[in-house]
C-alpha cells in the first residue's frame, strides 16, 4: 500500500508502537537456543500451534563460531522462518529476574519492555533504542528517572544525509521510493528529516509500508511504478530478517538502495549509511562498569549516537550497472570489492 501523507504515517505508528518485532536472539557461552515462528505465506499455510525451539550445541563458545552460527540462522531465514518472536521475551526477562541478576543488558526496544515489565528494581542497559522516550523507557535522555539507561540509535537527521548521498550516487535522482515499517520507533522523526532534504534536493518521496515479508516484492512493484530511481531504507524488522530477499528485487529491479544497517552491505547490498551498532555495543559496557561500582541508572544519562559509518559495495553496484562517483568512495569506512 502507498501511503504518501505523513500525517496517517505518524497516526500508524502512534496507535501501533507497542506491537513492535524485533528479532531478540538468546545467546549462551556453549548452547543457543532458538525460539522460531514461520512468517508471511508460510504461517498462513502452516499455522503452527506452538513455536519450535531448535538447539545448536558446540564445543567452543559461541564467538568463535558466530559466522557459522550466522550462516545457519540466515538460512533459516531465506526459508521463511522468523527468530525470537515477541512472545518469548517475557519468559526469558522473568527467567533473569528470577536468576537475580545484577544488571540486564538489552537489545532492541521489545527486549527492553519485556525487561521493564519483569522488574522496576534490576538496572537495565540498552544497548540500542531508535527513541527511548517515545518508546516510554526514560523520562527524558538527560534524566532517564527510573532504572533503564544506555545508548539511544536516535538520530533522524541521518535520513537526510542518506538521500544527500543517494544524490551524489544517482545524479539525476528525482524519484526515491521510502520502504519503512510504521510501527517501528524513530521512523516518524527520520521521515520527517527525509522530507525537508527531498524538498531541498527537489526529489519526490514514495513511501511504501513494509510490515510483512510478503509486502516486499508488492513494495518493489509499486516503486517500479512510481518510475523511482533508488530506495532509501528505514528500520523495519521484517527487512532486516528479509535481506536476501530484498537484495536480489534491488538487483532484479536495478534500484540503488541505501541501508540503515551495514549488514546488509556486508551480505551483498549497496550501500549503507549508518550508527556504528559496535560502537554501541561497546559503550554499554562503560554503563555496566558504572552501575557495577555504585552508580544508578537514573543518573546515567542516554547516550544519542556519535559515530556514523559510511560501507558500500562495488560489487553490488556492478551488478546494478551503477559506478560510484570518486568523492564517495574517498569518504567511506570500507568499501567492499
Amino acid at each position: 500500500m502507498i501511503k504518501t501523507l505523513r500525517n496517517r504515517f505518524l497516526d500508524f505508528y502512534s496507535e501501533n508502537l507497542k506491537s513492535q518485532i524485533q528479532n531478540p536472539k538468546w545467546l549462551g557461552h556453549f548452547a543457543i537456543v532458538v525460539a522460531l515462528t514461520v512468517c508471511g505465506a508460510r504461517a498462513e499455510a502452516q499455522q503452527p500451534t506452538k513455536v519450535p525451539r531448535i538447539g545448536y550445541l558446540a564445543t567452543v563458545s559461541a564467538s568463535a563460531i558466530a559466522v557459522r552460527i550466522e550462516a545457519f540462522r540466515q538460512g533459516l531465514r531465506e526459508l521463511g522462518y522468523v527468530e525470537g518472536k515477541l512472545d518469548r521475551l517475557p519468559a526469558l526477562a522473568s527467567e533473569l529476574v528470577r536468576l537475580k541478576v545484577d544488571i540486564i543488558i538489552t537489545g532492541g526496544p521489545p527486549a527492553t519492555r519485556a525487561a521493564k515489565e519483569a522488574t522496576s528494581t534490576i538496572s537495565i542497559v540498552m544497548t540500542f533504542d531508535p527513541d527511548p522516550v517515545g518508546s516510554g523507557f526514560v523520562a527524558s535522555l538527560a534524566r532517564p528517572g527510573g532504572n533503564i539507561t544506555g545508548l539511544a540509535t536516535l538520530a533522524p537527521e541521518i535520513g537526510g544525509k542518506q538521500l544527500e548521498l543517494l544524490k551524489e550516487i544517482v545524479p539525476k535522482l528525482s524519484r526515491v521510493a521510502v520502504f519503512g515499517d510504521s510501527i517501528q520507533p524513530g521512523n516518524p522523526q527520520a521521515l520527517k528529516e527525509i522530507e525537508l532534504a527531498a524538498q531541498a534536493f527537489k526529489v519526490q518521496l514514495q513511501y511504501l509500508d513494509v510490515l510483512s515479508p510478503k509486502d516486499i516484492e508488492t513494495a518493489f512493484r509499486a516503486a517500479d511504478k512510481g518510475r523511482a530511481d533508488a530506495v532509501l531504507i528505514l528500520g523495519s524488522p521484517v527487512l532486516a530478517s528479509q535481506r536476501t530477499q530484498f537484495k536480489d528485487l534491488a538487483v532484479k529491479s536495478r534500484l540503488p538502495p541505501i541501508y540503515m544497517r551495514s549488514e546488509s552491505v556486508e551480505e551483498g547490498g549497496l550501500v549503507s549509511y549508518a550508527v556504528s551498532f559496535t560502537e554501541l555495543s561497546r559503550r554499554a559496557a562503560t554503563y555496566v562498569d558504572k552501575i557495577l561500582k555504585g552508580r544508578k541508572p537514573t543518573d546515567l544519562p542516554v547516550e544519542q549516537p556519535t559515530k556514523f559509518e559510511l560501507i558500500i559495495n562495488l560489487k553490488a553496484a556492478k551488478q546494478i550497472g551503477l559506478i560510484i562517483p570518486p568523492n564517495v568512495l574517498a569518504r567511506a569506512d570500507k568499501v567492499i570489492k
